[in-house]
């Protein structure tokens, strides 16, 4: 795995990836998209070229087999809901709420880098068997002969409130927000983005006790830990950030 430890994975790549992408076209057709060009196209690059380092640091550390998993897309709502998320097999979502705490096109990146960092490292994936084993417990393998594609349908609904436009997710462990931290700078600063940007974000984020960005850290958990974290692996960073 990519995050160098094992993780819990009950479901394959491509039944949740055609899972996600189902429940991401009927989301993606029931909200109303961005009607700003300007902010769309900005998205769309920083994603374009995201996505680009995240293909080139696979090939570079053995994973390219896994880069067909991925069909990269995102799209901006319009939406005042501060929050970004990216499903299994690379569909993104970005709120338009979230561009006043992003402020710049490098902050845009501090948040794709991290959102498609938590779906590279299959953490998605995790969190949904996890849950699949606190639903079903002994009967789990009953389900997994059965009615699977049924759970996984489910739980991607629910880990990423596919079916309300304001995008509910279930937050992500504390190893796998440090996990996705980390390799959130590493890609950025392959893109071209200068990584310290992200500890001037979340700062700016835990400054802001808004109720929208609480919301935001209630699947987002910004502490002053985590923040040294981001100084502690800021110089690995930054040996990928060519100016």
């Amino acid at each position: 795995m990519l995050t160098g430890r094992k993780q819990l994975n009950l479901v394959s790549d491509a039944e949740i990836n055609a899972m996600s992408f189902q429940s991401y076209k009927q989301f993606i057709d029931s909200v109303p998209l961005s009607t700003n060009k300007t902010n769309t196209a900005m998205l769309k690059r920083v994603a374009t070229n995201i996505a680009n380092a995240v293909e080139t640091y696979m090939k570079a550390n053995g994973y390219e087999a896994d880069i067909p998993n991925f069909a990269w897309e995102i799209n901006l709502v319009k939406d005042t809901t501060v929050n970004a998320f990216c499903m299994p097999g690379g569909k993104m979502v970005a709120f338009e709420g979230i561009l006043p705490k992003t402020l710049t096109e490098t902050g845009m990146a501090v948040v794709i880098g991290h959102e498609i960092a938590h779906a590279v490292a299959r953490h998605s994936s995790e969190r949904l068997s996890q849950q699949m084993m606190l639903q079903y417990g002994g009967a789990l393998t009953g389900v997994l002969l059965s009615g699977k594609s049924a759970a996984v349908q489910q739980g991607i609904g629910a880990l990423y409130g596919i079916g309300s436009q304001l995008g509910v997710l279930l937050p992500y462990s504390r190893k796998q927000e440090y996990e996705a931290d980390k390799l959130g700078l590493i890609f950025m600063a392959m893109a071209g983005y200068n990584p310290n940007e992200a500890i001037t974000f979340w700062q700016r984020m835990t400054a802001d006790k808004s109720g929208s960005v609480s919301d935001f850290m209630s699947t987002h958990p910004s502490d002053e830990k985590r923040i040294a974290r981001l100084q502690e692996e800021m110089p690995g960073a930054m040996t990928y950030y060519k100016k």
